[in-house]
């Protein structure tokens, strides 16, 4: 225990916290640098976020959307991978101390080890609500959202009835209600016929007078107006009060029953970042020079939507994450090689959100706007292209081709253990 477990070899050593979509584009990009590269990560395998919801809703399987970290690090001949939990950090020394005690050294650090929910203090939230954050958290909300409706179809006593609250109003929680409306219209009739649709509610709460903010004024309304015709009461311009472990309280005094409470508005730095001695933003968030290289440490780079350019912050999605990572493992290599570091620049490639079966919004550069059809059939092109592996690939199309295509007739959904 204290000893370094990893010793270092002749080449420089850069150590890769959070096997994201920064940390997986930034190993990508060492691999044909003169480095030793360590990918340390608390989960065993990576998880493709965006289709979290399709989890929660038993649209496709877990291991359709995740993949073996020891296999992607075995792609690339200078890198590693370590199953382990960063709990501090010691600029002065380059080390990192991992949650089994072990301390490694490093000659660069790039953090990009995510964010978690963000509560904001609001009561009962963080005890009572859900999130789809993670595989785990997925899951967790699939049988609890499930066994809830065997439970009110088989007349259980102490059964809370069918509705299900998501509290946020952007791309995770537009998706997530859209998903859960239509499992509500399509799947019940035929899975619970003893049980009256118009029982199961789903309830899309958005303190702000739109969802989907970063989205132009059309497609605001065109994702609302497509929610509500689904069967999702929207309530908006309404904030949340309180979370109770069967209702929550509204801002405005109304109390909405929830079997299930969906927090999917705002997340922030994980708690043990601020123990690293690394200065913070909002929410946070570690604050990076231009360079994306932390405040004060010339060999620390962070990374993805824990980082924060002290001149503005770059959005919390996928793309600066994957341009971020890249960046950073670019100047290593200009680091090593002698040469000036250069100043990352986002290029914007557009934002998606899908709101159910054929209907989703698309905004991309340009002036360019989709929605309907052509937008949905992108997303999900766009999603399943950006999967792992052929494995993961072909098993999400089989299983959002049974979902979308044969429903009407099977109703069929993954379950997994009751809670």
């Amino acid at each position: 225990m204290g000893t370094d477990q990893a010793p270092r070899g002749p080449r420089p050593q850069v150590i890769v916290v959070g096997a994201g979509f920064a940390g997986m584009a930034a190993v990508r990009e060492l691999r044909d640098v003169d480095v030793d590269v360590l990918l340390l990560d608390r989960d065993p395998f990576n998880t493709f976020q965006p289709l979290l919801y399709q989890v929660a809703t038993g649209g496709v399987n877990p291991g359709d959307i995740t993949y073996s970290l020891r296999a992607f690090a075995a792609r690339f001949p200078n890198t590693r991978f370590r199953r382990a939990a960063v709990t501090g950090v010691d600029t002065a020394r380059r080390r990192v101390r991992l949650d089994s005690g072990a301390d490694v050294g490093y000659d660069y650090l790039i953090l990009c080890c995510g964010v978690t929910a963000n509560f904001f203090g609001i009561p009962g939230a963080e005890e009572n609500a859900r999130t789809i954050y993670s595989r785990r958290a997925a899951i967790g909300v699939r049988d609890r959202v499930l066994s809830n409706l065997e439970s009110v179809a088989q007349g259980r006593d102490g059964a809370v009835e069918p509705v299900v609250v998501v509290v946020g109003g952007g791309a995770t929680g537009v998706e997530m209600a859209g998903a859960l409306a239509e499992l509500r219209n399509t799947g019940l009739p035929l899975a619970y016929p003893e049980l009256d649709p118009q029982r199961a509610r789903v309830v899309l709460v958005e303190m702000a007078d739109d969802v989907l903010a970063p989205f132009e004024p059309g497609l605001r309304r065109y994702a609302a107006d497509a929610l509500r015709e689904r069967g999702v009461d929207l309530r908006l311009g309404v904030a949340v009060k309180e979370v109770r472990r069967d209702c929550v309280v509204l801002s405005d005094g109304e109390c909405v029953p929830s079997a299930v409470t969906i927090w999917a508005t705002g997340v922030r730095a994980h708690d043990r970042v601020s123990a690293w001695g690394l200065r913070q933003g909002r929410g946070g968030r570690i604050q990076v020079e231009p360079d994306m290289r932390v405040v004060g440490h010339s060999d620390v780079f962070a990374v993805g939507d824990v980082a924060a350019k002290v001149d503005g912050a770059e959005p919390q999605l996928a793309q600066p994450a994957i341009q971020g990572g890249r960046h950073a493992a670019r100047q290593i290599r200009r680091l090593l090689e002698g040469k000036p570091t250069e100043p990352f620049r986002y290029r914007d490639k557009g934002i998606m959100a899908t709101i159910g079966r054929s209907d989703a919004v698309v905004q991309l550069p340009g002036r360019v706007r989709l929605r309907g059809f052509v937008a949905w059939a992108g997303w999900l092109g766009l999603h399943i292209l950006a999967l792992m592996s052929n494995r993961n690939r072909l098993a999400t199309m089989a299983n959002l081709a049974v979902r979308y295509l044969t429903w009407k007739r099977t109703a069929n959904v993954i379950m997994g253990d009751p809670p």
